[in-house]
């Protein structure tokens, strides 16, 4: 149990084996509701590097290779410890979001950095 809540989250790193389970995901977590995930990325303005609440900065499995995600929470490191180069999230990164897999072999966490920098 934890006290944040999606809007304190500053990056999602979510499991996209197929397309539509990073979409579930973004649901399942509360960052929009249930039915409202295509609404939510709809332009990828929002999910953007830059954007509200940037997703897969790594570009997902399909771009960083298909680890079963511990790309995404190497990347969700990489991302709290301002190390991500041309992919950090602009600002201070505290808060990432890792979720992998779907169905009944599904988890998520989150990360926080609380080193006081």
């Amino acid at each position: 149990r934890t006290s944040l809540t999606p809007a304190d989250v500053d990056v999602a790193e979510l499991y996209d084996g197929f397309s539509f389970l990073a979409m579930v995901w973004l649901e399942a977590l509360g960052f929009c509701g249930p039915g409202e995930s295509g609404p939510f990325i709809d332009g990828g303005g929002r999910i953007a590097l830059d954007g509200e609440l940037p997703v897969n900065t790594h570009g997902g499995q399909l771009s960083a290779g298909r680890l079963h995600g511990f790309g995404f929470i190497h990347e969700a490191v990489l991302q709290l410890r301002g190390e991500a180069g041309d992919r950090q999230v602009p600002g201070r990164c505290e808060v990432a979001a890792v979720a992998n897999g779907g169905g009944p072999v599904a988890g998520s966490m989150l990360l926080v950095r609380e080193d006081g920098r």
